[in-house]
């Protein structure tokens, strides 16, 4: 019971412009990132950019190794898709990158590990975004575009991959000026238009992996979905609700068209948003439609869940309806941190069940589906000697054994967020999450293992969560 099953993949996590560096090498375009960095230095915590960052792109046989060394199964890494379109569009190809990508590819097989392709972490094409970016429905078609490039180009050696990374995180840069390309949308109800082309963008690749793919390549796709877990703050009924509303709201949001039998959004946000959009005196709800050919579509449209999951919040029903930082929409919720313990970053707090209680609720609300852990893990200030991160990761690995034994939850892998330090896009280089430490005043970014590389090498040799101190 307190193994982990023979199958189940242990892994680590990347995205390609936090690690990658060479911007503008070979061929890449500017992409969203890259242009918020350079024009507005004064939003990143520290003043840094990503031009180097961990130079990657030149050292990536020597992380694949550390990879290898560390006995991982797996490793999921994001293909920047401004460094194969430099447009966004399939009319110019960078080969290139073509060739780059193949190199990374090849090697991680080399090395006995499986290599996951996320098509999307955060860094569109700049030329995409000049016409509206995600607000722009064009976008559903360039994306597809791009997805079934990707998979023809790289699916016989591909077979795990995801469209989207954390589409609810990414709409935070057209409605809070939290990321790229920190615009204030609010008004045009951005962050409903984009979900939707996302949800819409990310079923016609599915669909294109379905027709064109998958009887020969044998692959699985998927989109990256994130979200609080959530306690309500009594046991009142009213709290219990306001839970729901929490959930529905973030995971739902996305998870809902997709994972359940009856697909479209959840009913408790369309109920709510209709109502206030009336409310409001509006023509029509801030919610777009789906037609029914889109609902059919994009229902069904996986073949694993991939969840990132990091933190908990608590939350109260809102009779103030007041406007706070971590209000969830249109959702009459009050949604504040738990009293646990801190890591470096303020919105990531220790409250390990979380992950047991957020895997149920998946298991639960959508039949059981294949569970991927993609993302887990905790920032610090860049101690070596990490005992915090192994404590944390420890944890969360025993939560999610848990939900594995006692609750019957299908989870079949788990990725470690992440492998080296690296660029956390509006923080800079501040807080550090890696496993291996990068010297980022080095101009050859030497790395060093982390204590907490030897806590990740030992779960993987005996598939169990090492009982040693680490001090």
């Amino acid at each position: 019971m307190d193994k982990f099953p023979n199958e189940f993949l242990f892994g680590v996590t990347t995205s390609s412009f936090q690690i990658e560096g060479a911007w503008n090498e070979d061929g890449k375009g500017e992409n969203i990132w890259d242009r918020l960095t350079h024009t507005r230095s004064d939003l990143i915590r520290d003043g840094t950019n990503a031009d180097i960052s961990c130079d990657y792109y030149h050292k990536f046989k020597e992380d694949i190794k550390i990879i290898k060394e560390l006995r991982l199964s797996a490793y999921k890494f994001s293909i920047s898709w401004s460094r194969i379109l430099p447009n966004g569009n399939i009319n110019y190809i960078n080969e290139a990158g073509i060739i780059y990508y193949n190199e990374v590819i090849d090697e991680i097989l080399k090395n006995n590990i499986i290599p996951m392709v996320t098509l999307y972490h955060y860094d569109l094409p700049q030329k995409l975004q000049d016409i509206g970016g995600w607000c722009n429905p064009l976008l559903v078609d360039y994306f597809a575009d791009y997805a079934k490039l990707m998979f023809k180009l790289f699916g016989d050696k591909v077979k795990w991959w995801t469209t989207f990374n954390e589409p609810s995180e990414m709409i935070f840069g057209y409605n809070e000026c939290r990321y790229a390309p920190y615009l204030s949308l609010e008004c045009f109800d951005a962050d409903y238009i984009i979900a939707h082309n996302v949800v819409k963008a990310h079923a016609k690749a599915y669909r294109i992996y379905d027709r064109e793919f998958r009887s020969k390549q044998q692959g699985k796709v998927s989109i990256i979905l994130c979200g609080f877990n959530f306690k309500p703050k009594t046991d009142s009924q009213e709290d219990k609700d306001a839970e729901i509303r929490a959930r529905q709201f973030t995971l739902g949001w996305f998870a809902h068209p997709i994972y359940s039998e009856q697909g479209d959004y959840p009913y408790v946000m369309r109920e709510l948003i209709d109502t206030k959009s009336k409310n409001e005196g509006k023509m029509k709800s801030k919610l777009p439609q789906f037609t029914t050919e889109e609902i059919d579509e994009i229902k069904g449209s996986f073949d694993y869940f991939a969840l990132n999951h990091y933190s908990s919040a608590v939350v109260s029903n809102n009779k103030m309806n007041c406007k706070t930082e971590h209000t969830y929409r249109d959702a009459d919720v009050f949604v504040e941190f738990g009293d646990w313990p801190p890591t470096a970053a303020h919105w990531c707090k220790f409250a390990p069940w979380g992950i047991k209680e957020q895997i149920c609720w998946i298991k639960n609300e959508y039949n059981n589906p294949p569970i991927y852990v993609t993302e887990n893990g905790c920032g610090d200030l860049g101690d070596i000697n990490d005992v915090k991160r192994i404590q944390f990761l420890k944890s969360y690995l025993e939560e999610v054994l848990k939900a594995i034994n006692e609750h019957k939850c299908n989870v079949i892998g788990y990725n470690i967020w992440t492998l080296l330090d690296a660029f956390e896009w509006c923080n800079g280089f501040r807080h550090k999450y890696g496993i291996v430490s990068v010297d980022f005043n080095s101009c050859n970014r030497e790395r060093k293992l982390k204590l907490s590389a030897s806590f990740v090498k030992s779960l993987c040799e005996t598939r169990s969560i090492p009982k040693e101190k680490y001090e």
